[in-house]
């Protein structure tokens, strides 16, 4: 806590310095101009000055307090009370030599680990898991990650040196963390969207650590799917005689894209398929709830700002990098059971692709599960049912470990 308290102080007393020389440095400027201006002019610019300064104070004062305020609430049962064996805590660590965050939570210390991969790269869904799958937390330590480049680990690792090894390494080092924290052999894994391939990719390669992965949302292979999203779009667009949106992916062109502006580009079809979900009344559509989640205890200003930019910048260097990547030929054996949890109605992550997977994928077990009702997020779509179905894996693999 003094750490914290000391932080604080030093940064409010930097930029106080900082607001000290911008008025030093007005005052000088109003100095050199005095003889053109009456003193009236001079008093108003000087109160001007000092009231900037004190603004840029403030602010940087209740940032930096948000930051080191932010936490994850405790676990309470229907009466309001904590049970003696919880855990939730808000963490950072360092991983890799990389400076990153974590919530932890679960109603008994001594339940199974489960490690949940947010989507992007560049996603932060700390807080939304805490509010969709609250459920959960009874029967395992629900633990949140927000890897390099997304939400609270925004800085752990500067954008243009990330890469998909990046998220392998952090994410076995935290895997090792909870292992040894926890003191069990194995954890369970389970990602969503781009946290799915993730997933695959540590399973393949660490899977004495793993009990099982979950996937949901399931990616398989980057650049078709980016392909099939466009003509899906399209297809859509021409169906609805929506001239504006045929207009700008004609202009984008068909993906792969590179550059700068590859998440504007996708957006333009990713969105529109979001938005067709949306109203699609075979889907339960609660939807993700941005502004709950990013006004969630968890974040701090800055992370809130951090949210956003992960999604923008971490997203549009690291997902080029993933066009090369198809699990239906780098990824055909796992060693540990494989359950996917696929929304019947999902358009942006193909469900052929995650079919065409199974059928070549080796594994101990291998299950497709699929959600009538949802779309891309079965994990919010049919919440009820997906821990339900979370539950009923868990009690297989005990069964036959």
């Amino acid at each position: 806590m003094f750490q914290v308290f000391l932080f604080i102080t030093l940064t409010v007393l930097s930029l106080a310095a900082l607001a000290g020389i911008l008025l030093m440095s007005a005052c000088y400027a109003i100095t050199r101009i005095r003889k053109k201006t009456n003193s009236k002019q001079l008093l108003r610019l000087r109160k001007t000055a000092i009231v900037f300064a004190i603004a840029i104070i403030l602010n940087a004062g209740l940032i930096a307090v948000s930051q080191f305020t932010a936490s994850t609430p405790p676990i309470v049962d229907e009466k309001g009370n904590t049970p003696k064996n919880s855990v939730a805590e808000l963490r950072r660590l360092e991983l890799n030599g990389r400076k990153q965050w974590i919530s932890i939570r679960g109603w008994d210390k001594t339940a199974p680990v489960l490690l949940f991969l947010a989507g992007g790269p560049g996603g932060t869904q700390m807080a939304a898991v805490r509010h969709e799958l609250a459920e959960l937390e009874k029967h395992f330590i629900v633990v949140n990650w927000d890897q390099p480049g997304s939400g609270k680990s925004y800085y752990a690792e500067k954008t243009k040196n990330i890469t998909v090894q990046t998220y392998i390494q952090d994410g076995y080092a935290l895997t090792e963390y909870l292992k040894e924290r926890f003191s069990q052999e194995k954890i369970y894994l389970m990602g969503e969207s781009w946290g799915s391939a993730l997933g695959i990719f540590l399973a393949d390669k660490y899977p004495e650590s793993y009990h099982a992965f979950i996937g949901t949302g399931q990616m398989i292979d980057f650049e078709e799917t980016e392909i099939m999203d466009y003509a899906k779009a399209l297809e859509i667009a021409e169906f609805k005689g929506d001239t504006d949106l045929i207009d700008r992916l004609k202009a984008n062109g068909e993906p792969p894209y590179y550059g700068k502006d590859v998440t504007w580009k996708s957006a333009v079809y990713l969105n529109y398929l979001s938005a067709y979900m949306a109203v699609n009344p075979d889907i339960h559509n609660p939807g993700y709830n941005t502004l709950r989640d990013i006004g969630s205890s968890e974040y701090g200003l800055l992370d809130k700002i951090n949210f956003f930019r992960g999604i923008v910048n971490t997203y549009n260097h690291v997902y080029q990098q993933l066009y090369n990547i198809d699990l239906r030929t780098d990824y055909t054996k796992l060693n540990i059971p494989v359950y996917f949890i696929l929304g019947r109605h999902d358009v942006n992550a193909p469900t052929v692709l995650a079919e065409e997977y199974v059928q070549v994928l080796d594994a101990p077990k291998k299950e497709i599960i699929w959600f009538e009702n949802s779309g891309h997020s079965p994990w919010i779509n049919e919440r009820g049912k997906f821990i339900k179905e979370v539950l009923s894996c868990f009690m297989e693999i005990k069964t036959r470990e």
